[in-house]
């Protein structure tokens, strides 16, 4: 779907910039050697791994789904999407856009080890995708994903789902 017509999007022609709360999810997705989906932002030109807020209807599974799809155009069941960790310290997850928007994110976060389709970078929001060790980012990470992947790693260890 894009920004453009989605549920944040209508939002925001209400509230304008005005802090939202907003649920989401993030994945990390896990290919070959083990190594992980880094997306750079367009609008930063920071790196992430996928994610999104929600929109009406779905729930978390099927918000990382449908985000995953559309920002990188690989397919995964929901069923398979395992959550690792949550994520909604405003400290961390509290994010002012470049254009000034506002939001305090609550997310989910999943792997997905079994996916399908083709890595393509969804031109609006994305520039460019790889996979990349998971230490071994291609770039300056956005403080989120940091975290994020702070908390994978530590669920690997533990085998523990990470609040923060």
């Amino acid at each position: 779907m894009g920004y453009v017509g989605s549920y944040t999007w209508r939002l925001r022609r209400w509230v304008g910039s005005d802090l939202l709360l907003m649920p989401g999810a993030q994945v990390v997705v896990v290919g070959e050697g083990e190594r992980v989906l880094f997306q750079r932002r367009r609008d930063s030109g920071l790196w992430e791994i996928p994610a999104g807020a929600a929109e009406p209807g779905l729930s978390f599974r099927g918000t990382a789904a449908r985000e995953l799809f559309e920002e990188a155009g690989l397919r995964v069941r929901e069923e398979e999407l395992v959550p690792f960790a949550s994520l909604s310290e405003p400290e961390v997850h509290e994010i002012t856009y470049p254009n000034g928007d506002r939001m305090h994110c609550f997310a989910l976060c999943f792997e997905a080890r079994i996916w399908e389709g083709e890595l393509r970078a969804e031109p609006e929001e994305v520039s460019e995708a790889g996979f990349w060790a998971v230490d071994e980012a291609p770039g300056e990470l956005q403080p989120q994903t940091e975290v994020v992947l702070g908390l994978y790693r530590a669920y690997l260890e533990s085998g523990q789902f990470q609040a923060r």
